[in-house]
């Protein structure tokens, strides 16, 4: 009998889904409004708008992660769960 593991998501991913979901939709409507040749400040304040978006993911994710995987994990893997967090936050803040 296969199991599956559960992520620190797992709980959160229906709201998850919705979200990205979302965020999927604005990427399409910016995609359109520069289809239709819109104002290039109207194209940057949707595109501002889905990196706020995108950006809220990625802190509840960090959240979820510190609280399931690595608050969570046995002493033999806390040192390595928590060097992954601090990696994925670097590359988070180096972004632009």
């Amino acid at each position: 009998m296969a199991t599956t593991e559960t992520r620190g998501y797992t709980a959160t991913k229906d709201q998850l889904l919705k979200r990205l979901r979302r965020i999927e939709g604005q990427v399409r409507g910016i995609e359109g409004m520069v289809e239709d040749d819109r104002y290039c400040i109207d194209v940057l304040t949707q595109i501002s708008a889905v990196q706020a978006a995108l950006d809220k993911v990625a802190l509840g994710l960090l959240d979820d992660h510190a609280q399931h995987c690595v608050l969570g994990a046995s002493d033999d893997t806390k040192e390595e769960r928590t060097q992954e967090l601090m990696a994925s936050v670097a590359r988070l803040m180096r972004r632009g």
